[in-house]
């Protein structure tokens, strides 16, 4: 009943399609004002439909430079095993490594592979096009979104997450199963536990040992949001603002990154592991001590800036996607996602 209550009273952990009705509402206004469903879909004319949903990351990518991108190799579905290896070992990336399909969302079939055997089971059972990443070790995992105008002379970050990730705290006694019963967020994670990593459940730590459970930094994964936005300077503007210059054809995106001291990210030393386009929604809204309505707030914000970058690209004579490309592209996507999702493990 606790968790029950929980879920259904605390914005943070209310389903997503219900927590995201308002924003529907916010999506809805601002396109009747533009005239068109997908205006947002001008605003990155390098990502079919913005970066709103089936776009391949790998290709978002290779947009960035190379030197702060990780190790990274892409592999098509059906790619025989030997020449994945291959890959993996001209571009220098050993294990553990970072396994995600190329379209994807909310961390889908991302997982940190610990072996050979594992990679090949993975990329066996879904057998699509896959990004393989060397793990970063670095300790600070964050997210930046940015958005900038084509006239070279605005440019702002208007959201910064920090991410805290799942871990539970020994006593010298309880097996992790039942630490993780004990906290909210833990528990809503226990039946996924059960599923994948059952073993792990039973390990009784140390009084005081803390034991990192899920290393892929994702909300739908147990992983704390926390506001950062204090972060925002003229130093961190300064640090963005030449990368993403180099993105002619993004002009809103959010980098998920890994660095290793927020001095390290203001200097430009940081890794992307990923850039998310239009929807890449301002994160730092999901720290539970920001408030449902201050959240309302800010992706009305976000909104607004996509709506008047959208009637920029207009006037440059770049135009949103038509209606029906767009839906062609949106069921393509979840064709796709339910063919996955047949293949999930019972």
């Amino acid at each position: 009943m606790k968790y029950w209550l929980k879920k259904w009273t605390a914005w943070e952990y209310l389903p997503w399609w219900i927590a995201n009705v308002p924003v529907y509402g916010i999506w809805l206004w601002f396109a009747a004002r533009a005239r068109h469903l997908v205006f947002f879909s001008n605003v990155n004319p390098d990502i079919p439909l913005g970066g709103a949903m089936g776009e391949s990351k790998y290709n978002i990518l290779k947009l960035l430079s190379p030197d702060i991108l990780p190790k990274t190799v892409y592999v098509d579905g059906g790619t025989q095993f030997a020449d994945i290896k291959r890959a993996l070992q001209d571009a220098g990336i050993g294990y553990p490594l970072i396994a995600k399909p190329d379209v994807g969302e909310r961390g889908f079939l991302v997982k940190k592979i610990r072996d050979e055997g594992e990679l090949k089971e993975h990329l066996a059972r879904y057998p699509v096009g896959f990004i393989i990443q060397e793990f970063l070790v670095m300790p600070i995992e964050m997210t930046v979104l940015y958005h900038r105008y084509p006239d070279g002379k605005r440019f702002g970050i208007t959201s910064v997450c920090i991410k805290e990730f799942l871990s539970v705290k020994g006593d010298g006694a309880a097996p992790v199963r039942e630490l993780m019963a004990r906290d909210i967020r833990a528990a809503f994670q226990l039946a996924r536990f059960e599923r994948e990593l059952p073993e792990l459940l039973d390990d009784v730590l140390m009084d005081g040992e803390v034991r990192l459970l899920e290393p892929i930094g994702n909300h739908c994964r147990g992983t704390k949001f926390l506001n950062g936005n204090h972060l925002i300077d003229d130093a961190l503007l300064a640090a963005f603002e030449p990368v993403c210059a180099r993105l002619e054809g993004v002009l809103y995106g959010r980098f998920d990154l890994k660095c290793d001291s927020i001095d390290d990210l203001r200097k430009g030393a940081f890794k992307v592991m990923e850039l998310n386009g239009v929807f890449g929604e301002p994160a730092h809204v999901y720290d539970p001590a920001f408030g449902m309505w201050r959240a309302y707030r800010d992706f009305y914000r976000h909104w607004r800036i996509l709506f008047e970058l959208s009637n920029v690209q207009r006037r440059r004579g770049i135009r949103p996607t038509r209606h029906q490309e767009a839906l062609r592209l949106v069921r393509s996507y979840f064709q796709y996602k339910k063919q996955l999702e047949a293949r999930l493990p019972a």
